[in-house]
């Protein structure tokens, strides 16, 4: 699925049950794992969450941008929800 995001607009923080890679294809990313570090991802760059990972991710500040947005899938039968959401991400976008 490609997701676009205006400058500086953002998820809430929120997990998924499977895997999730962003492969960012214009424009200037963010993401941070809950406890680490904000990343900067650029066109041509991909960022992987694992399975139950808290992560958020959107545009910087100045720049919009867009992404590919890829899950793996879940076991066939299996009745996992796709994503769980938590908290909007504070302000200062360093919601540690």
């Amino acid at each position: 699925m490609s997701v676009h995001f205006a400058p500086g607009a953002r998820t809430a923080w929120h997990s998924h049950a499977v895997g999730q890679t962003l492969y960012v294809t214009e424009g200037v990313a963010l993401t941070q794992e809950r406890g680490g570090e904000v990343v900067t991802v650029h066109p041509g760059q991909a960022v992987t969450c694992g399975p139950g990972v808290e992560h958020w991710h959107g545009a910087h500040p100045d720049h919009l941008m867009t992404h590919l947005s890829i899950w793996e899938a879940p076991e066939p039968g299996s009745d996992v929800a796709e994503s769980t959401w938590l908290e909007h991400v504070a302000d200062d976008g360093a919601g540690r």
